[in-house]
């Protein structure tokens, strides 16, 4: 087993929430401090780090993100080094992208090249948003990359498959929170209440219709209402109900329109309902947009490379936040394939270990050949 295969059961033992993740941050300093020091800088940013190797004679900065942070997940796998934080797990993969972050540092503390790296560990990429607060940062302004690279597993695929494209790979997000206001009453006498189930169900009902008939349907968009909470007994009418939810879209202009839309819906359930509503759409990701120019360089490296697998991948409705980083750095993300029976956010999530260091070695060799040696 490889120390960086070690690492990541280390990790994958102590997820934590974002801008939670005081151990998390601790392992990797300790880890990152038994390394050759010499071209090696550190800052710390909340409960993030950003590392820099200065490079031989550097004409440009080359960045690289991973994401720490875990979910609110009780892990479900049965390994021998599950999650000991009760009802958080690794189920993202960012165990594993850390351990891969830290095998590239590694390399390149003893191998220096001719162009500086940054390593940006951020926090807090599953909620609230560490890469948007993390980009205004004076930490990360000073060492800020040219261009900038990060990876995301993929469960689908074989371990150590490589797969992305050109433009768009991650959707526009939003989370949705709306909360329904009325009046309760005895179930006997429903004509003297304002009904939040019956109001929060019409307007669940109503928001089927932005995607088929307020988004170009050459364009794309998923509204879901994931969670619904009202009412306590069942001969009361519940004064108040709440939704919970998420937007997702292939263009920032689809987003806009889903956004108006459902704070039209809305104000007809107010009308028709006497209720008030009120309306939270959280925190929002920017969609991932792989710079072509960068990312056409990438994927003609990685099909030169017999002992990588490479897939041109479609673009997804997943959300991630390393897009506010792609919308003011060139740059791309890739999948890596690790070969699991169980999807991403799955208490059951187990990768396949071997794409670890397969991803190491590609990457340091791809950084390699961006460096200039």
């Amino acid at each position: 087993m490889s120390r960086f295969v070690e690492i990541r059961r280390d990790l994958h033992q102590i997820p934590e929430l974002g801008f939670e993740e005081v151990k998390t941050q601790q392992y990797l300093l300790n880890y990152l401090r038994t390394l050759p020091q010499d071209r090696m800088e550190m800052k710390i940013w909340r409960t993030g780090i950003i590392v820099k190797i200065s490079g031989i004679k550097p004409s440009k900065t080359i960045g690289w993100r991973t994401d720490i942070d875990g979910l609110p997940i009780i892990e479900k796998t049965g390994l021998p080094f599950s999650s000991t934080h009760e009802g958080r797990m690794h189920a993202c993969g960012h165990d594993v992208h850390m351990s891969i972050a830290l095998g590239v540092v590694t390399h390149f503390t003893s191998n220096p090249i001719n162009d500086d790296l940054v390593f940006i560990f951020q926090p807090a990429e599953e909620g609230p948003g560490g890469a948007e607060p993390m980009m205004a940062s004076e930490e990360l302004r000073e060492w800020m990359p040219d261009e900038i690279y990060a990876l995301h597993i993929a469960p689908e695929h074989p371990a150590g498959t490589i797969a992305t494209k050109p433009g768009l790979l991650f959707a526009n997000t939003s989370e949705l929170f709306i909360d329904f206001k009325g009046k309760g009453g005895h179930a006997a006498y429903p004509h003297e209440t304002k009904d939040m189930v019956v109001a929060a169900s019409y307007f669940v009902t109503q928001l089927q219709s932005i995607v088929s008939r307020n988004v170009d349907p050459l364009d794309s968009a998923v509204v879901t209402i994931g969670k619904m909470t009202a009412g306590a007994v069942q001969n009361v009418i519940a004064d108040h109900a709440r939704l919970e939810g998420t937007i997702r879209t292939l263009s920032p202009e689809a987003m806009d329109k889903a956004k108006s839309r459902v704070q039209a819906l809305l104000e007809g359930i107010e009308s028709s309902f006497e209720c008030e509503s009120e309306i939270d759409c959280g925190s929002g990701y920017y969609q991932v947009y792989n710079d072509p120019e960068v990312t056409g360089r990438f994927i003609q490296f990685a099909k030169e490379k017999k002992d990588i697998q490479f897939v041109l991948s479609r673009e997804a409705m997943t959300g991630e936040d390393f897009g506010f980083m792609l919308k003011e750095i060139p740059g791309m993300m890739f999948w890596l394939g690790v070969g699991s029976d169980y999807g991403l956010h799955h208490a059951m999530l187990n990768p396949d270990e071997s794409a670890i260091d397969k991803a190491i070695s590609f990457i340091t060799r791809y950084f390699t050949k961006l460096g200039h040696v």
